[in-house]
């Protein structure tokens, strides 16, 4: 995808950018980097997340790499300063990084109180981990944009990670009352199947879940982490410098509200 250097000066962390291989957080890291901003991807797997900033570099980006376990807040706020150290701060949050193909289907009656609070750690207090870090460098820099990854799972949320997604909903909505007037525009995008490595993994191509969709979604059922990468871009630019507080739904069709 060809885009303008509209994030020219600007300074990027995409979290669970480089883990799995042809994932969302992969993408997302590589269009702001073809964007003009600088990228830090952050993810457990520092080898891959490595593999990630010399592809940017091989495009004639500029990143960096960091390992980061986003449930514990020392390790995120070693990511943060990072980040200021290499590039003076921060002025993007991707909150990619989550449990999902590691998460056990089962009836939330047999769910282990230890999985559901590790699941919950991870998707929703680790995102809060992460703009707790961020928020004041970019209070520092006159604003910021923050995207949390939810997904179209949470809409009815059907098991724990659904759960997981739509509390992380409540987290965006409640960021973009409190951070507005700080110029930060806090917005979610809730991807419906894609056909990432992980995506692949979760609902394969005959899973129950897509031929059920097949007969309800608008457009068509699944897609590649690419076809969010315009949605990102808007809600990371002053294209979108208007919109708060909302969930971008790019599914195809999954999802439709009026």
């Amino acid at each position: 995808m060809s885009v303008a250097k509209t994030l020219a000066d600007k300074v990027a962390i995409v979290t669970g950018a480089g883990g799995r291989g042809n994932s969302i957080g992969r993408a997302y890291a590589l269009a702001l980097a073809a964007a003009g901003a600088r990228v830090l991807v952050a993810d457990l797997n520092l080898e891959g997340a490595q593999a990630v900033v010399d592809e940017i570099a091989s495009r004639g980006g500029e990143a960096g790499a960091v390992r980061v376990d986003i449930a514990d807040p020392d390790s995120v706020g070693a990511m943060a300063e990072v980040a200021r150290s290499a590039w003076g701060g921060v002025d993007i949050l991707v909150n990619n990084a989550a449990m999902m193909a590691e998460i056990t289907r089962r009836p939330l009656m047999d769910c282990p109180l230890e999985d559901w609070n590790k699941v919950l750690q991870v998707n929703l207090t680790g995102a809060l981990n992460c703009c707790q870090a961020v928020v004041p460098m970019m209070v520092e820099r006159g604003g910021g944009k923050i995207v949390n990854q939810v997904s179209g799972g949470a809409f009815p949320p059907m098991g724990l990670y659904g759960i997981s997604k739509l509390a992380l909903v409540g987290l965006t909505t409640a960021l973009a009352y409190e951070l507005g007037p700080r110029n930060i525009n806090v917005n979610a995008i809730a991807p419906g199947i894609t056909n990432s490595d992980a995506g692949k993994k979760l609902t394969p191509q005959e899973s129950p879940i897509r031929q059920m969709l097949e007969r309800t979604v608008a457009m068509r059922v699944d897609g590649q982490p690419e076809d969010l990468v315009g949605p990102l871009l808007l809600l990371c630019s002053d294209a979108g410098s208007w919109i708060q507080g909302q969930v971008l739904h790019v599914d195809g069709g999954w999802i439709i509200r009026p």
